[in-house]
């Protein structure tokens, strides 16, 4: 175990625009998952027509991609660790990129439901690793901010991905109406424009694998594993003037795990019990919220709700837009006001909002009232569920468990992202629309209870710091953490 050998230490400044591009490049994976997320949507009803889908294999094309995730954040722990951070971002954008190619030209549904799947491989390997890497290279003080950018980039890939869909739906109608279409582009785009939807995503594929490429180690990776002079040169990078203490510092966490081998079952060690459960559920509950389902089947629910086509695209621009702005003032307040109390804001805020809309959504009236409580629940979400989960996880557990921890909740996460995702359009033509949002608030509300007895706080502390506090009183004392002074 880890003894607690130093008291609290002083803020050291650091290289921003270096932070700041590290943190971004490795963000964008949060960008290629949001707009993979998102894609879909512009294609499910023509995919669904085109290879005649029943609703499970409905539920199966949307889901295939969040199974490949599942998979991908199990193996991505022992990857990490085994293989380094930055290396396995760029393995992420690799596969990605062969995902957004393969489904552009699949020319069955077995075909397609791979290459999503492949795709989620590499969307659940950069959904661990970016926030394990961002918590790992971040000062203290800016860890819970620049955390959230993952979140953030999330949010801009989502709306990419709307505003996308709805350009390509315009190319393609420009191009059915002119003159001297050649065969292959009105194959391409006009017969088969969910081909280039996917095709689009090309685009930041590229840019993510070019910059994962350049992305540096991280330093707690390279002590752990014997590269102390590029942990430094690092660290010079990051902290210009402060380097050494901070490397003096790792080095004595990083020497005193190693006294104890780490395994899996470490896990489950009863110092780590709790603080595992916490990330778990809050990474469950997130996706049990119907966040996605909002997403995914936005479109769809509210042409149901009585929406033309033009309307409900719309909508869903206009919720993808509330995201991205409350994702932003998540970043604001994260570090300022702490994750509890951020937390149990949006958890209230979310449940109010889901019981609104699951009393309007079978109406059958177009109720601009519907588009405002769904842009409050993901307004309510964005700032507070969406991010929190990733920087709990991220920052509450020591390094020599770290990746296989955030490994644990992220698999978790895509779990119950799968399973809605399956599940959905069953319980939307059995139940209801309005009961199954119901079940989503109903969900939600033990999330209250645990998040005031069970989470501690862990704002303005360094990650140094959070893991002393397991040896000074065990797991009681890690789920009792006070945050330290706002920054």
């Amino acid at each position: 175990m880890i003894s607690e050998t130093k008291e609290k230490r002083v803020i050291h400044k650091p290289n921003i625009l270096f932070l700041s591009y590290i943190s971004l490049a490795s963000a964008l994976g949060g960008f290629l998952w949001g707009f993979d997320a998102i894609v879909i949507s512009g294609t499910i009803t023509p995919v669904k027509k085109l290879f005649s889908l029943s609703p499970g294999w409905e539920g199966f094309f949307v889901s295939s991609g969040l199974i490949g995730s599942v998979m991908g954040s199990a193996l991505a722990g022992n990857l990490s660790d085994r293989f380094g951070r930055s290396r396995n971002l760029a393995l992420a954008a690799f596969l990605m990129l062969i995902s957004a190619l393969g489904c552009a030209w699949s020319n069955s549904i077995e075909l397609l439901t791979f290459f999503r799947w492949l795709g989620g491989l590499g969307i659940g390997i950069s959904a661990m690793v970016c926030p394990l890497y961002i918590s790992e290279l971040s000062p203290a003080h800016l860890r819970g901010r620049l955390i959230s950018l993952f979140q953030f980039s999330v949010t801009i890939g989502i709306v990419a991905a709307l505003f996308s869909n709805i350009v390509v739906n315009k190319w393609a109608e420009l191009m059915a109406n002119s003159a001297g279409t050649g065969d292959f582009l009105k194959w391409f785009l006009i017969d088969n424009t969910w081909r280039t939807m996917f095709a689009v995503e090309l685009i930041p594929g590229v840019f993510f694998l070019l910059m994962a490429l350049t992305l540096p180690e991280s330093p707690r990776w390279l002590i752990r594993n014997n590269k102390k002079e590029r942990a430094l040169k690092v660290l010079k990078n990051i902290f210009p003037h402060d380097a050494q203490t901070e490397y003096a510092d790792i080095c004595q966490t990083i020497a005193q795990e190693s006294q104890v081998k780490s395994r899996l079952s470490d896990l489950l060690n009863i110092n780590y019990r709790k603080p595992l459960f916490v990330a778990i559920m809050l990474a469950v509950f997130a996706q049990f919220s119907g966040i996605n389902v909002v997403f995914y089947y936005g479109p769809t629910l509210l042409e149901q709700a009585g929406f033309n086509l033009g309307g409900a695209l719309s909508g869903v621009a206009m919720i993808g837009i509330c995201n991205v702005i409350f994702t932003l003032i998540a970043i604001w307040l994260v570090d300022k006001i702490g994750r509890k109390l951020l937390l149990q804001i949006g958890t209230v805020g979310a449940i109010g909002c889901l019981v609104g809309i699951g009393s309007l959504i079978d109406n059958g009236n177009p109720d601009t009232m519907l588009i405002t409580l769904i842009c409050g629940f993901v307004a309510f979400f964005a700032f507070s569920l969406g991010p929190i989960k990733f920087i709990f996880a991220a920052e509450i557990f020591p390094t020599n468990i770290r990746s296989r921890a955030i490994s644990a909740v992220i698999f978790a996460m895509w779990l119950a992202d799968t399973l809605v995702g399956q599940f959905f359009p069953i319980l939307r033509d059995g139940v209801g629309a309005s009961a199954t949002f119901y079940i989503f608030a109903g969900i939600l509300i033990p999330q209250i209870y645990m998040v005031w007895r069970m989470m501690p706080e862990t704002a303005g502390r360094s990650l140094e710091e959070i893991e002393r506090s397991y040896e000074t009183a065990g797991n009681e004392n890690i789920c009792q953490l006070t945050p330290a002074e706002p920054q």
